[in-house]
């Protein structure tokens, strides 16, 4: 596997186009040890806010920012994934070293931010395939390493006791998800509409709070490039004070469903392949944040499939509105449907 950034970058596309001159001003003012000129590429993946790869003849940094257009309410805030990765950098969440943010949309037409540039693997298939069975186990272990260990951060001691609102969050979270899916549907989904109203009327009893990710699986994380170890939590756009049970279960919506767009674990052989079951990486979890086991598990399931459907139909129709950060964005039109279904199935919601 190429580990060099570099290889995941190609020209910028025309809608996120920006004017170098001003932003090559503003980084040598804000940037310690910047030096132009600087060299601007776009990297393929991501859905969301645009990321751009800044090459110096001394170094690279990373460009996250907005994206262009008519955004959706509390949607693309790069000023949030900056507080919480500077916040968790001396933790044992592994983060990129940030820079700095800008807030002045007249530099480059909306906010961005700076961030280090690490050289490592990003596993796009959470099959794995490329590696041994061995090495399959050790990068899934890593991952749930990481993930306890984000859920066990003290929010007091980093600075993050208001990143968020404690307690309810679910409550919230489906207001928001289903206001957002109302923003931007395009066809009748009766799924959709079963789930928004049987959800919020059967939230479990745990209220368990800590800093949650809000989308953290294998794609967005960055793996040293020789060793089964994660190096970075990258994308934290969706970040919170939020559920832990509800980041869990959004990490394990792979056991669940086979997406159109990208491969699940669905009928995998655990024994054969290293990559563990459900069952042993919850089990896992629950050991490291010392929880005896989890009641209602599909319930958090289930709200992780809404939450993604309502994404997905955001990005959607952000594709057909010319927006989005990716040109696979149209693509999504089916998935939405799909990721509803089978919550509903997960709940036997006929």
């Amino acid at each position: 596997m190429n580990t060099d950034p570099a290889s995941q970058a190609g020209p910028v596309r025309e809608a996120h186009r920006i004017d170098p001159a001003p932003l090559a001003s503003w980084l040598e003012a804000n940037v310690e040890g910047f030096q132009g000129p600087v060299d601007i590429t776009q990297f393929k993946g991501g859905q969301s806010n645009p990321t751009y790869l800044l090459a110096t003849p001394g170094q690279r940094y990373v460009l996250r920012k907005k994206p262009p257009g008519r955004l959706l309410k509390s949607a693309h805030q790069v000023d949030r994934e900056y507080r919480v990765m500077s916040a968790l950098a001396d933790t044992d969440v592994p983060v990129p070293r940030m820079y700095a943010l800008c807030t002045d949309a007249e530099i480059i037409g909306t906010d961005f931010y700076i961030m280090e540039c690490l050289e490592g693997r990003i596993f796009r298939d959470p099959r794995l395939p490329e590696l041994s069975p061995t090495e399959r186990a050790a990068v899934y272990e890593s991952m749930g390493e990481v993930l306890a260990a984000l859920h066990n951060v003290d929010t007091a001691a980093v600075g993050l006791d208001d990143y968020g609102r404690q307690g309810n969050y679910f409550d919230r979270q489906l207001g928001r998800w289903s206001g957002q899916y109302r923003d931007s549907q395009t066809e009748q989904l009766p799924d959709m509409d079963t789930l928004i109203e049987w959800l919020p009327a059967n939230i479990p009893d745990d209220d368990s709070s800590c800093i949650a990710h809000g989308d953290y699986r294998l794609e967005n994380s960055v793996y040293h490039p020789d060793q089964t170890r994660m190096i970075a939590v990258l994308d934290w756009e969706l970040s919170t004070l939020g559920h832990p049970l509800a980041d869990l279960a959004y990490n394990c919506m792979g056991y669940h469903v086979q997406s159109p767009t990208q491969s699940g674990l669905v009928d995998v052989d655990f024994a054969a392949t290293g990559i563990p079951s459900e069952e042993h990486y919850v089990e896992s979890y629950c050991r490291r944040t010392g929880r005896d086991g989890i009641d209602n598990w599909n319930y958090y399931v289930a709200f992780s499939l809404f939450r993604m459907a309502a994404i997905t139909q955001g990005v959607y129709k952000r594709g057909l509105d010319g927006n989005a950060s990716s040109e696979l964005a149209t693509s999504y039109g089916e998935v939405c449907r799909y990721l509803a279904t089978r919550a509903c199935e997960l709940l036997e919601l006929g």
